[in-house]
């Protein structure tokens, strides 16, 4: 018969076994769910002639539309059932954060807990569908009018195609949007974070091909392409190093006496990111210029198409001034936005002063909401120009020599953060476990004795 202590032993090492079990099949169900995804990247749109659309994207794909392929993994460049990927969904989620910021009621709403979030989620779900539906029939009505050599790009244009190919655009966001809230509650990490990396990490191999065939055929010189890989390793190495960059300020907590015992008196740091809105700016500010140029730029290049169509894809081309100046403004914009709305001083200050702790040298209450807004501020400042230059710098590589998107600075950035964001989730677990299974070997060693 087992003794006590070897049938503790024998629990806490199942435990410790269950506990890796379930990681298992969080990564898996990870896996699959984006397997399952990338198979829906080659599923095409009904009444769609691939050979005629592959052939009228070649001569459009700079500008915005090389961005939204980049964006949905390649499906836009094959006309899928996900051809506009997570972007309607990205977008109604700015206009209700920017919503539940300026409208009191939503504010409110917000602060009520899970069953506040669980009304404002549906809202945007209901956005999602809108704004899908309104980019979606775009789409499909500039696809009428688009023709190459061979023919037309649809094989039955009207009324019908129309529908059908609404119908499956808005259907393939829908499924995504489901995806990926999926992944974020069966798996690890965000869910609508990893449906874009996925889809940037995919086309990085023909990326990568591209670039060395225009070495090949001397469009570019080997030195440049040395030069681009360099440039693209100290771009990763520069982003690993500002994600990780952080304020940290100094938390006192006084001393307190509770009979003859003294306890407290411990000092602690609050650590404020340089970037704290992570890859959310320049998500945002793709998915606002994406929205009507998505449109735009399937219908600039119609025969008799408006002439503000076309100016509008013209200058809003990758290199462009008037494309720069309004991707860095509007990066700038929603990095002190979204710092807003996931960090609020005065909040902070008042948990503080509740539990407290005070910054040295300033009191606590409105001063020390003052201090940390002050130095949030700042922060903030330096992360958006920091997500500014990574973004736009290589934009000028991409206007001038048609580089790949995938190795612009937006898809580094998202790789990157998302990759950072995955291992920090996964050790996360790890440490859990670990600490779980050391929390139990000491109550078997107090049981022991």
């Amino acid at each position: 018969m087992p003794s006590a202590a070897e049938r503790l032993a024998s629990n806490l090492n199942f435990g410790v076994l269950a506990r890796a079990t379930e990681l298992k099949k969080r990564l898996w169900f990870v896996l699959g769910a984006l397997i399952v995804y990338r198979i829906g990247t080659y599923i095409p749109v009904p009444g769609i002639d691939p050979h005629v659309l592959q052939e009228i994207y070649a001569k459009n794909q700079s500008g915005m539309l090389g961005m939204v392929n980049m964006l949905s993994g390649g499906a836009l460049s094959r006309m899928t059932i996900f051809a506009l990927a997570v972007m309607p969904y990205i977008s109604s989620s700015i206009i209700m954060q920017v919503l539940t910021v300026a409208v009191p009621s939503l504010a409110a709403m917000k602060k009520e807990g899970e069953a506040g979030r669980r009304k404002i989620n549906q809202w945007t779900r209901y956005g999602t569908v809108i704004l899908a539906a309104l980019q979606g029939y775009g789409i499909a009505v500039g696809l009428e009018g688009r023709s190459g050599a061979s023919g037309s790009a649809v094989i039955d244009p009207g009324l019908f195609f129309r529908f059908t190919a609404t119908v499956t655009l808005v259907g393939g966001t829908l499924f995504l949007m489901w995806l990926g809230e999926q992944i974020t509650q069966r798996g690890i990490g965000n869910g609508i974070s990893l449906i874009i990396f996925t889809g940037i990490v995919a086309n990085l191999p023909n990326a990568l091909g591209r670039t060395f065939e225009l070495g090949r055929t001397g469009v570019l010189s080997t030195p440049f392409i040395l030069l681009i890989i360099a440039v693209v390793l100290a771009l990763i190495y520069f982003i690993v190093f500002m994600e990780r960059a952080q304020r940290r300020i100094i938390i006192q907590y006084p001393k307190r006496q509770i009979g003859n015992k003294l306890f407290g008196g411990e000092n602690t740091h609050m650590p404020l990111k340089l970037n704290t809105s992570g890859v959310i700016p320049p998500i945002f500010a793709s998915s606002i210029l994406l929205f009507p140029l998505t449109i735009a730029g399937f219908n600039a290049g119609r025969e008799g198409g408006p002439a503000w169509l076309r100016a509008v894809t013209a200058y809003l081309a990758h290199g462009q001034p008037v494309y720069i100046v309004l991707y860095v403004s509007l990066i700038i914009f929603f990095a002190f936005f979204y710092t807003s709305v996931v960090f609020n001083p005065q909040e902070t200050a008042d948990n503080l002063k509740k539990n407290g702790g005070f910054i040295a040298g300033i009191r606590p209450g409105a001063a020390t909401a003052e201090y940390l807004d002050y130095v949030l501020t700042r922060l903030t400042f330096m992360g958006a120009l920091y997500l500014a230059f990574v973004c736009v710098m290589p934009e000028l590589f991409i206007a001038k020599y048609a580089v790949p998107f995938q190795l612009g600075g937006t898809g580094l950035l998202i790789v990157v953060n998302v990759t950072m964001d995955f291992v920090s989730q996964v050790q996360s677990h790890l440490f859990a476990h670990q600490y779980e299974g050391l929390l139990k070997k000491a109550r078997l060693r107090g049981k022991l004795k």
